[in-house]
């Protein structure tokens, strides 16, 4: 099975500082660098570092080049790449001493997707293939009706929230929700995960809802089973791509037809990885990487 992502590429500015800027105020960071990133291409390399097959489909500009050397080295297909006029999306990163984060987005070029460039992507998939979509990217709702109208499976990360997500996008159409707590308590109203879940649950019975929590772990819920798994105490350098590389290894996981539960602990270690690397795309671990702590 290949994995199609429509997904954001970004170049990744990430400002190493004491503490968040504060309103009015100026600081000096202690150190830049620039890395590959996007949710869209973070979650195509943590797919394929999974040992899943994946296409890439999302739009990069004149300045992208980078991004599309980062999937060609990892091995993710970019035969539907679309490169065009104009800059490329890029985000500033604040990353304080503890390795939270807070993050401004630029979209560039990943809001210029065309229904014509969607129908080409998705004439070619075959009935049971999975999208995975994030809000990154404009054309989104036209994106998951047009997967359903194929009969695929559509997995969702819908993150950034904004309010065309909340009142106009066809949740009803999302068969795997993959959500943080702030996701779920913006989809539902409710701060308490469970409530959320089980909100989500009432809304959309037919759905898979997996809810990240941090230093709590992870939920799973859907009509029929609820999982839990605890996150790992790791040493916590750069949160960054943790949120993605959780999504890719659990699906990818889940993909290859693995119990739950072990997706869950699968994902987990793979994120508690990810957090010990300074980085986006690059602080993606392997499969093989996460397997030897499955073995500890």
């Amino acid at each position: 099975m290949i994995i199609t992502n429509f997904g954001s590429l970004n170049v990744d500015n990430v400002y190493f500082v004491e503490h968040f800027v504060k309103p009015g105020e100026t600081i000096t960071c202690l150190e830049l660098n620039r890395y590959c990133g996007g949710k869209g291409l973070n979650q195509s390399i943590a797919l394929r570092r999974c040992g899943i097959k994946v296409r890439h489909a999302g739009c990069i500009g004149t300045n992208g080049s980078i991004l599309k050397d980062m999937l060609k080295q990892n091995d993710v297909d970019i035969s539907m790449l679309l490169e065009l006029d104009g800059d490329t999306g890029h985000t500033v990163i604040q990353v304080d001493r503890t390795g939270q984060n807070n993050i401004i987005v630029y979209s560039g070029t990943n809001r210029k997707l065309t229904m014509q460039y969607i129908d080409d992507v998705l004439k070619t998939v075959n009935i049971g293939d999975i999208l995975l979509l994030q809000n990154e990217i404009n054309l989104g709702d036209y994106i998951v009706k047009t997967a359903k109208q194929k009969e695929m499976i559509v997995a969702f990360n819908p993150s950034p929230i904004d309010d065309f997500l909340l009142n106009k996008f066809p949740l009803e159409a999302v068969d795997i929700f993959l959500v943080n707590e702030i996701e779920a308590a913006a989809l539902t109203g409710h701060d308490n995960h469970e409530n959320a879940a089980a909100d989500l649950i009432k809304r959309f019975p037919s759905a898979k809802i997996v809810i990240t929590l941090g230093e709590k772990g992870v939920l799973f819920q859907d009509a029929d089973n609820k999982y839990t798994h605890g996150s790992y105490n790791v040493p916590v350098v750069d949160t960054t791509a943790a949120g993605d590389t959780f999504t890719g290894f659990f699906l990818g996981s889940y993909a290859s037809g693995k119990p739950v539960p072990e997706c869950l602990q699968t994902a987990c270690i793979a994120a508690a990885l990810a957090v010990s690397v300074k980085g986006a795309a690059d602080s993606i671990p392997t499969i093989h990487e996460v397997m030897e702590k499955v073995k500890l």
